[in-house]
This record gives C-alpha cells, structure tokens and sequence, in this order.
C-alpha cells in the first residue's frame, strides 16, 4: 500500500500569471508576432497615407473609394472598391482569427480553463466596459446608442505597430496575453457583427453559405488537399454569405475554426497552423493595410476635431476606448487573479499590467468597420466616428508609450535573459539551466574561450594553465576564477548569442 499525504498537506501550487511560456508556444508567438508587427507598420502606414491623401485630395479620394467593380449578377457583386475592402479584404483577416481561435482553444492558452480563465474574462470585460461607457455618455437627447459596438475592438496589429515604432520590448509572456486577449476580442466582434448589424436576411442564400461551410468541413476532414478546390469553395460560400444579409467577415471566421489545428501521426504542422502560416502575411500585410487605406481616410479640421469632444457620440467613442477599455481589461484581470489566487510573475508588476491595458485600448481596425456598419444611413456621423476612434487610438498609444518606456529597460533585461543561448543550440538557456548536458556544453564553450583568449604579451593563452568554469561559474583545481557565470548575468559578447529578433 502506498503512503497517502497527511490530509492538511497542499497537493496544488497556485498557477503562475503571465509566467514562462512552454517553447513550442514561445516560438509560435514569437514567429506570428513577428508577423503582426510588419503588419503593424504597414497599417500605421496606410492610414497616414489615407489621412494625407483625403485631407489633401478629397475628391480624389472619394472617387476611388465609390469605383464599382464585380459582376452584378446573380449575386449583386457590383460593390464599391471600399464595400471591397470592408467585405471581402476582412474576411481574409477574420479568417486568421478563426484559425488562431481554434488553435488557442486546442493547443494554446484557452485549451485548459484554469490558464483560459483570465484572458477571457479580462477580454469580455474589456469589451462589456466600453459599451457600458458609450450608452452612458449616450442616453441623452443627442445621443446615438447604436454606435455603443464602435470602442469595444482591440487590433493587435495596430498595438504591436505601435510596440515596433517605440522600441519597446516587451517580455514575451505579456505579448502572448496580448495576443490572447485580441483573438478572443474578435470572436466577440465577429458575433456582435452577426447578431446586431446583420439585417434583410435571405434564407436561401443563408442555407446555401451554410451548405458551402459543411462541404468545406466534410472536405478538410477526409483529409483532402488542394488549393484549387478550397479557394474556388471558400469564394462562392462567401459570396453566398454576403448575399444572405450576414456579414460576409462572418463566412471567413466560420471557415478558419473548421481547420483541424491538432497534429496528427507524424505531422509536424496541423492543417491549421500550415494554412494560417501562409495566409497570415497576406492578412497581415495586404488585406488589412489595403482596408486601412480605404476606411482611414477621414478629414481631419479644427471644426472636425472640435466636434469629436463636444458632442455625445464621438465623446463616448474616446472615453469608450482610452478608459473603458484600459479599466476593463485591467480590472477583470486583476479581480480574476485575486479570486482565482493565480500569483503574478514575480519578475513583472500589476504596473506592466496597466501599461498593457492601455495599450489594448488601441481600437483601429475592427473600430473602424463598425462605424461603418453602425451608421450607414449617416456617412457624416460615420466619417466623425472613425475621426473619434483614430483620436482616441492614438492617445491609448501615446499613454502606453509614455507608461511602457518607465519600465523599458527592466523589459529589455527581461528579453535578453528569455533570448540568451550561451551553448548555440538555439534554445534559449532559461528552459535548459537544469539540464547536465546544457551545463557541460556551456562549460566546454568556456574552456574553448579561454583557450583562445590573447594574453597581454600576445599569443593565446595556454589552456593547461587557465582556469575553467563550470556553467554555475565555479572555479577548478587551478584557482582561476570562471568566467562563464559572470557572461550569464552580463551578456558578455564573448559568448556567442543566437537569440531570437523578437525584441
């Protein structure tokens, strides 16, 4: 028989917040953020391009976006090239989001509920919060309560842009909860879109997307490949889907959780992470840039500027985004933790938390489609919605930059202790430090050093006489101090760094 713990003995540890990422997760993070960080800067690109364009060329602009192309029949495909951007570039995005959604829910944070429990809350939370702020300011006589959808978006791109743009580096464990918290933030905007802004639905075009979806799930699932079948099936269902009155960013979102994202066998990459690793950069950087260009193009004047903090809807966009926004998320994370008893990484502070808060309250692109879908019968209100969530975009960056550069070289070390890889094998030393093997491959590295080290009078130094150092920086017989435990802490160039870009 088998001793049993004494009853008041604890069998569970409370669970780490923001704690290290086990490495297959770590490298897939930090390989799409990558992704999303070009992105990034291409989306802060275009929409200074469509700023500048539309103020300085208005009718240029206008022209461009109201060019109708598409056949109009049979289903009524002649749109404008901004319908185009809004309807059919987006779905490319959304679609990324469905597949990262389905792997997260599979393989990543929300797989478990205990890991999954505080970026869901703090991302409904960050979206109930804005919409409560927007009805409020709102409930007066010159208020519009349709709009209360409009601050509820974090875009991670923009964020990660904004990240780039700075030089901040943030820790990997606060971009994962960023990452996290923005993919579950678009399932909730995708579902806010296709219950409250779908209207006219037409159930023979609906049932037919819906039997474009299963042949897609039937066909994925029996194992069959081939672009030129999915591409041609993924079309047709979403012109099927925009034809119904549901949003067509609807059928892009649907396809991408229908991928398998578990591997199977011998399979090095699921289906999903494969397809999501070549389509990211088209949505990352051709569909969302390209939809920027065409939605950010509002004007921008002193009067414009003076109506988006002096009347309701524009005011409760702003508030919506800069303060609803930060405090939801921060205090749905913070009450969740102190419920739950998960303990904050002792390396980071509730501080990087606000900080990473604020910076969630950048709401551009998502924001921008709902302004549109909130308001077609008003373009004039529409273009001061979008002027709003520009507004109040840029202060969250402005007020997360200022609060994240406090803390940036404390990030920085953070970085260079997650990237250091004294043995060359490209594994960062933190997930190998208990590992003999690692010790013994970083003390050989060390001996190798020393061996080649000039000495003052020239010529190198005779490895018999010097001292060498275990990787805990112990010294030998010889009485020589080790050098290698003092690189570790210092990041002495003398040992080679492989580390990873992701800074």
């Amino acid at each position: 028989m088998t001793d049993q713990p004494p009853v008041h003995e604890p069998t569970t540890r409370r669970r780490q917040f923001l704690g290290r990422l086990p490495l297959p997760e770590r490298a897939f993070i930090t390989d799409a953020l990558r992704t999303e960080t070009v992105g990034g800067v291409l989306l802060l690109g275009a929409a200074v391009i469509a700023l500048i364009w539309a103020n300085v060329w208005p009718q240029a602009y206008e022209s461009v976006l109201d060019y109708t192309v598409g056949p109009s029949a049979p289903l009524h495909l002649d749109l404008s090239l901004a319908t185009w951007a809004q309807d059919g570039l987006l779905t490319i995005f959304f679609f990324v989001a469905g597949i990262e959604l389905k792997r997260e829910f599979v393989a990543g944070e929300l797989r478990t509920p205990s890991a999954a429990l505080l970026p869901v809350i703090a991302a409904v939370c960050g979206v109930a919060l804005p919409a409560i702020v927007f009805a409020v300011v709102n409930s007066g006589s010159g208020g519009h309560p349709g709009g209360w959808a409009i601050p509820t978006a974090t875009d991670i791109a923009f964020a990660l842009g904004v990240l780039a743009v700075v030089g901040s580096h943030l820790p990997s464990p606060l971009r994962a909860f960023l990452l996290t918290l923005a993919v579950v933030d678009d399932l909730i905007a995708i579902l806010i879109i296709a219950v409250f802004y779908s209207s006219g639905i037409k159930f023979w075009a609906l049932g037919l997307a819906f039997a474009g979806l299963v042949l897609f799930w039937f066909l994925h699932r029996r194992g069959v490949h081939g672009w030129y079948l999915f591409v041609p099936l993924a079309l047709v269902t979403w012109a099927l889907m925009h034809e119904s009155g549901i949003h067509a960013t609807v059928a892009g979102v649907a396809m991408g959780l229908m991928l398998r994202c578990h591997r199977e066998g011998d399979e090095q990459h699921s289906p999903g992470e494969h397809i999501e690793h070549l389509v990211r950069p088209l949505s990352a950087g051709l569909a969302v840039p390209l939809f920027a260009l065409f939605s950010a193009g509002v004007t921008i004047s002193g009067p414009a500027l003076r109506e988006v903090f002096t009347q309701a809807t524009p005011i409760g966009i702003v508030a919506g985004l800069l303060i609803g926004k930060s405090v939801g998320i921060f205090g749905g994370t913070w009450l969740a933790a102190r419920f739950t008893r998960a303990e904050l990484n002792p390396q980071l502070k509730w501080a990087d938390m606000v900080a990473v808060s604020v910076l969630a309250g950048i709401g551009f692109t998502v924001s921008l489609l709902i302004s549109e879908l909130a308001f077609p019968d008003d373009p004039e209100l529409a273009d001061l919605s979008k002027t709003a969530v520009l507004v109040g975009s840029l202060l969250c960056a402005v007020l997360a930059t200022v609060l994240l550069k406090l803390r940036n070289r404390h990030y920085r070390a953070l970085c260079e202790e997650e990237d250091r890889d004294l043995d060359g094998d490209s594994v960062p030393d933190v997930y190998q430090e208990d590992d003999p093997a690692w010790r013994a491959r970083v003390s050989e590295r060390a001996r190798a050093s020393e061996a080649t080290r000039p000495l003052p009078g020239g010529g190198p130094e005779d490895s018999g006489a010097s001292g060498t150092t275990d990787a805990s920086g112990t010294t030998d017989a010889s009485g020589t101090t080790g050098t290698t435990g003092n690189r570790k802490a210092t990041g002495d160039p003398g040992s080679p760094d492989t580390s990873g870009t992701d800074r």
